[in-house]
């Protein structure tokens, strides 16, 4: 498969160090992807479940050295810290690496449009107003995705396509609530009031990209269940890419047997 260059990537949710994070697969889409500009729209490390128990495998290393690696060539890295690493919000403006930090950003597309970029989770209600029972639910969350762990195997087994559990379970509860579509509008009407045209989030893990009465709304998704991105191409329009998808229907290998010779050694 050829290297795909964009204009801007947006990427968020990835929760690195919870044993979820389909870190690999990230790590094959920054192989085939380039932009010259690329946004990282929160919790993409995963502050909440390293604080409970530490897990930090090689392979979440492969991918920072990697993002590392992008900036260090010439690619723009902006990091908008989500609720998972919100540690990082005591940093605004600072370098990491190459790697700038931002509570939020206006974006100036390629065809003249503006989209504010921020993370979301300061429009979530449970979030904001109930950090204890945002904690419950990410702890309900984990044993969806144990549970997904199992099923995942079995249908493998089986020669059935990846399905994830976590993901429809989720999606059935959230859509009972109306949470998607409140959240959705929410986020919509903070662009408005900022004069955008459109706005770039992530934090609800359900990409999408769609208008909301005269604003453009684009999820990024997320790298635990969808494995999706956002890029712009150079004429300003947006695509919604499915990297588990497209690996699958390639037989894309995962990278870990070109880590030694792609990424810079670690830092003693």
């Amino acid at each position: 498969m050829d290297t795909r260059h964009f204009r801007t990537l947006f990427i968020s949710d990835v929760h690195l160090g919870s044993k979820a994070a389909k870190a690999d697969f990230l790590l094959d889409f920054l192989r085939y992807h380039d932009a010259d500009t690329i946004f990282l729209v929160g919790d993409i490390v995963d502050g909440w479940r390293l604080k409970r128990s530490w897990y930090w495998p090689q392979v979440c290393n492969d991918v920072v050295q990697k993002l590392l690696r992008k900036a260090r060539k010439g690619t723009r890295v902006v990091y908008i810290p989500g609720n998972h690493d919100e540690f990082l919000r005591d940093f605004p403006g600072m370098h990491f690496g190459g790697i700038e930090v931002a509570e939020r950003v206006m974006h100036d597309g390629a065809d003249g449009k503006k989209y504010l970029i921020l993370h979301g989770d300061e429009f979530d209600v449970v979030v904001r107003n109930a950090r204890l029972l945002a904690y419950l639910g990410d702890w309900a969350y984990d044993t969806a995705i144990k549970i997904n762990v199992v099923l995942a195997a079995i249908r493998r087994r089986m020669g059935m396509p990846y399905w994830s559990f976590s993901a429809w379970a989720k999606l059935q509860v959230k859509h009972a609530v109306n949470f998607i579509g409140e959240f959705q509008r929410v986020v919509a009407d903070e662009a408005r009031k900022h004069g955008a045209d459109g706005v770039i989030c992530g934090h609800i893990h359900h990409a999408v990209i769609e208008d909301m009465d005269g604003v453009r709304y684009i999820n990024t998704g997320d790298w635990v269940e969808s494995c999706t991105a956002i890029a712009e191409h150079e004429d300003g329009t947006f695509e919604l890419i499915t990297w588990s998808t497209i690996a699958d229907a390639q037989a894309i290998p995962l990278a870990i047997e070109h880590r030694d010779s792609e990424l810079e050694p670690q830092a003693a």
